[in-house]
């Protein structure tokens, strides 16, 4: 009988034995996927984030470059009233050179940008395009008609006479106002989603 308790006593220490190391081994085998998860975890998320949202990027882009549309406003406005008023007119016709190249640059500037996950980009791309090409026209034939204003009868009684310039400078205003407008609704439904900068059409 002694024998015999001594080999059950043997056998369940072996037992607690085996079970101790299955349970150390599930544990160890725990431990590796959990290390197995933890490496490839950080992978995964870093492989998503490039692509989470390629149009916001594209948005946060497009922002920026509206953000510098309407620098020139203040200054187009000022040169306008000189020319009519026929105060400053070299001053006048250079600002607004200077304002058409400014806006012929936020056109080279939106051809390089990348705007296909917006959406209606061609829609607004076409929009800002035409705006800003309608008011650099517009600078251009202000300037122009600064020009004629500093000249023999250019002014009567301190106002420049309208001219073909004038004319054809309005018509290119109006014509960007038109644009502008169909930018900025455009633009807003955009902004709205992504929480950017909302803009007024004169903003643009």
């Amino acid at each position: 009988m002694p024998l015999i308790a001594a080999v059950g006593i043997g056998i369940a220490v072996l037992g607690i034995g085996a079970g101790a190391l299955l349970a150390g081994g599930g544990d160890d085998k725990g431990d590796g996927k959990n290390q197995t998860v933890s490496a490839t975890a950080p992978a995964t998320d870093g492989s998503a984030s490039p692509s989470a949202d390629p149009a916001k990027q594209q948005a946060v882009a497009l922002d920026k470059l509206l953000a510098d549309s309407g620098d020139s406003r203040t200054s187009v406005i000022n040169a306008v009233a000189a020319v009519k008023s026929c105060k400053n007119l070299g001053q006048a016709a250079k600002d607004l050179r200077d304002a058409a190249q400014q806006r012929n640059g936020l056109v080279t500037s939106l051809s390089a940008l990348s705007v296909d996950k917006l959406p209606n980009h061609a829609a607004l791309t076409d929009a800002l395009t035409k705006a800003w090409k309608a008011s650099a026209s517009a600078d251009n034939h202000y300037a122009a008609w600064a020009d004629q204003a500093a000249g023999k009868k250019g002014c009567k009684k301190g106002q420049a006479r309208v001219t073909g310039q004038t004319l054809a400078g309005n018509r290119a205003s109006g014509t960007a106002s038109t644009e502008k407008v169909k930018a900025a609704r455009l633009w807003n439904e955009i902004a709205k989603t992504y929480g950017l900068t909302q803009r007024q059409p004169v903003q643009l």
